[in-house]
């Protein structure tokens, strides 16, 4: 029986793409909000959420950060896809037939040395699947819509030119969220581990608290910060490393990470990969 794996955006969209990456056999569940989505993995609306955590570009994705450590869901896995942007029109359109481009403000910018060498107008939209959508609706051969070649089999359009973004290296980390915790073994082979963590009011807290795990030779692949409440003395730190909780280097850091936190939480325990295994 297929899953269904709850996505942001319309039928189309980047994330749209990625569910297909991923789970090819399952069933893609739109949803409007990053709080909707999670909310169909937590009401068991859907199996998995999958949910964009960073770009490659852009950084992290804020709204994230702050929905994960609440959601009760665990992370599962992880996957990297390929951003690649596709000028879309509507049957029959050609390349010198387009004067205007719609699609979400951040893939304009993703696109904008091809956009100025043709010196189109751009129309700002809220998703790049929505304006392919507006596109085939509107039905003018003068305005097309960057987005996925996806949104274009979706809504009927052609692809008229295709990566057309200006950087190659255009990617986007998913996080695959799970109402059960799946732990994979110790001995698995490569493992990440992420969490959350406020340090104590104390001088040089966090110094002291990411200490052990360089003393304990753990790799901490990403750090970032952001408030909490909008408070501008609270502040949660979001955390990977390489390693499994079980590992005796990482039981170690975490002893000492403690010692100096008033808050640690291990959202996921999951597969170092690039594609997910499910």
């Amino acid at each position: 029986m297929a899953r269904k794996i709850a996505f942001q955006g319309e039928p189309g969209a980047f994330s749209n793409q990625a569910v297909a990456a991923v789970f090819p056999e399952d069933e893609p569940l739109s949803c409007l909000t990053f709080e909707d989505t999670i909310g169909a993995a937590q009401s068991g609306t859907a199996d998995l959420a999958m949910v964009p955590i960073e770009n490659s570009l852009y950084g992290r994705i804020a709204d994230i950060h702050h929905l994960l450590p609440q959601s009760g869901l665990y992370i599962i896995a992880e996957h990297y896809q390929p951003i690649r942007m596709n000028l879309l029109g509507v049957p029959g359109a050609r390349l010198e037939d387009i004067k205007t481009v719609q699609s979400l403000n951040v893939a304009l910018g993703q696109c904008r040395r091809f956009i100025k060498q043709r010196r189109f107008k751009t129309i700002s939209s809220v998703d790049t699947a929505g304006s392919a959508r507006e596109v085939a609706e509107r039905g003018d051969k003068s305005v097309a819509a960057i987005a996925s070649r996806l949104a274009g089999d979706i809504y009927g359009l052609e692809v008229i030119a295709e990566n057309i973004e200006d950087a190659a290296h255009n990617t986007t980390r998913f996080l695959v969220m799970s109402r059960i915790q799946q732990l994979p073994p110790a001995d698995a082979g490569k493992v990440k581990t992420t969490f959350v963590f406020r340090v104590r009011n104390v001088p040089a807290a966090l110094y002291k608290a990411m200490g052990g795990f360089a003393t304990n030779g753990i790799n901490m692949t990403k750090l970032e910060s952001y408030m909490v409440d909008g408070s501008f003395t609270a502040t949660q730190f979001y955390a990977d490393i390489e390693g499994h909780p079980d590992d005796r280097g990482v039981q170690l850091a975490f002893e000492e990470l403690r010692f100096f936190t008033d808050h640690m939480q291990v959202l996921g325990v999951y597969p170092k990969t690039h594609h997910y295994v499910g």
